[in-house]
């Protein structure tokens, strides 16, 4: 499908439901450097299958597992489906949509983006969702983490079980982040774009590496309070003047989806890049992974002479001649499917796959084919359930009121 806006006149940055760059589209000045494209030996392509899960989604985002016979999945426009027994269910879990931002048609990067289940929540019955409502800031928008509980009776989540966790200003549409996932140690990670626009121009060094804000980074919070977040005491900056407690890592562009791999523990990341390369991260606690000196691992501001000791290379970058926009995955840890495991999976936003296999110290990357997939699917996001088998979440169109998101369940070719 042919885009028709131009990176001169909007960021190309993902959220799922991005106009990103074809062949037609002008180049802004500041990505016509002479650019070297690193060349990685190649290694086999892997093919698999897909199975469709559930269709008739509008602009699905997210995707959670409460048990082992139903999926959540989040809509941008507002709502939490139902797929159960392999059945989409017409009722809703919930609908924000008359309290979010009002939402364009067409290019849209705001809404309904994450949601995670407490690791207790079998008990609890805690949701967690992150969301963009109007501002009364004179922001473009204000987003919302927010913890609710489910109903009694399991199919309904309750709206005024409602409690804010935290809110965030955001000064464009744009590089929203909004992915949420509790570690491995119990506590809620958070991520957000950088601010919006093209470039990360905020301020003198950009949010990536300003440590006094919130944009740019993946926060690290205790959300077992009857009231707002707790920070935990061994955060990296804990204590630290002027950086925000919160902040985990930085230096990121937008961060749009991450996942803690259930075997190590390792927290990967997909962060969107600006106008050349795209790039996955290992987190690690205090890392700064160099947005907006750089630009996976080449200086992007300033455009020569960046300096890059203390910052954290990613584990792959690719260049836009191969796609637009990163859309981060999982490792593999399911049984159906030896060939991918151990792999961490993810794809560009354009629909093609890729995969991450160890090698020593260093990661190599693979294509991944996915046999039996709509036509331009575009990859908005993966989910893992409880027995580590993988999903996709796919729209053949782009923005959040169309009903052409796919659920497609990973297997073997």
């Amino acid at each position: 499908m042919k885009k028709i806006i131009s990176r001169n006149t909007s960021s190309r940055s993902f959220s799922i439901f991005l106009l990103a760059a074809v062949a037609t589209i002008t180049v802004p000045l500041f990505a016509q450097k002479k650019t070297t494209i690193k060349k990685e030996a190649p290694i086999p392509a892997i093919s698999v299958g897909v199975e469709v899960i559930a269709s008739g989604i509008q602009a699905p985002t997210a995707i959670v597992f409460p048990d082992h016979e139903q999926a959540w999945v989040t809509e941008q426009s507002g709502k939490i489906r139902v797929v159960k027994g392999g059945k989409l269910l017409d009722e809703p879990l919930i609908d924000l949509k008359e309290k979010m931002v009002k939402l364009n048609r067409g290019y849209e990067e705001r809404g309904l983006l994450g949601i995670a289940l407490h690791p207790e929540f079998k008990a609890n019955k805690k949701i967690y969702l992150y969301y963009d409502i109007p501002s009364v800031q004179k922001s473009n928008h204000t987003g919302v983490l927010a913890e609710y509980k489910l109903s009694a009776n399991g199919v309904k989540i309750e709206e005024v079980s409602e409690r804010i966790i935290l809110t965030i200003e955001e000064p464009d549409g744009n590089h929203n982040g909004g992915c949420l996932q509790f570690g491995p140690d119990g506590y809620l990670y958070v991520s957000f774009g950088d601010g919006g626009g093209q470039g990360d121009e905020h301020g003198k060094i950009g949010n990536g590496q300003d440590m006094n804000t919130w944009h740019g980074k993946i926060l690290r919070i205790d959300i077992n309070t009857e009231t707002g977040y707790k920070v935990p005491k061994d955060n990296p900056f804990m204590g630290k003047e002027n950086i925000k407690p919160e902040i985990y890592a930085y230096g990121f562009r937008n961060p749009w989806r991450f996942s803690f791999d259930k075997a190590t523990g390792r927290l990967f990341a997909g962060d969107v890049g600006q106008s050349t390369w795209e790039e996955v991260d290992i987190v690690k606690k205090g890392g700064n992974y160099g947005w907006r000196l750089m630009e996976g691992t080449h200086c992007y501001n300033p455009d020569k002479g960046c300096e890059i000791k203390d910052m954290i290379a990613p584990i792959t970058e690719y260049h836009h001649s191969e796609g637009v926009s990163v859309t981060g995955g999982y490792v593999y840890n399911g049984t159906k499917n030896q060939q991918i495991k151990g792999k961490y999976i993810f794809a560009d936003w354009t629909g093609k796959g890729y995969y991450l296999k160890p090698s020593g110290n260093k990661w190599t990357r693979g294509k991944l084919f996915f046999t039996n997939i709509a036509d331009n699917a575009k990859i908005t996001a993966f989910g893992e359930d409880p027995s580590g088998e993988l999903y996709m979440l796919t729209n053949t169109d782009t923005g959040p009121e169309n009903k052409n998101g796919t659920v497609y369940r990973i297997t073997q070719k």
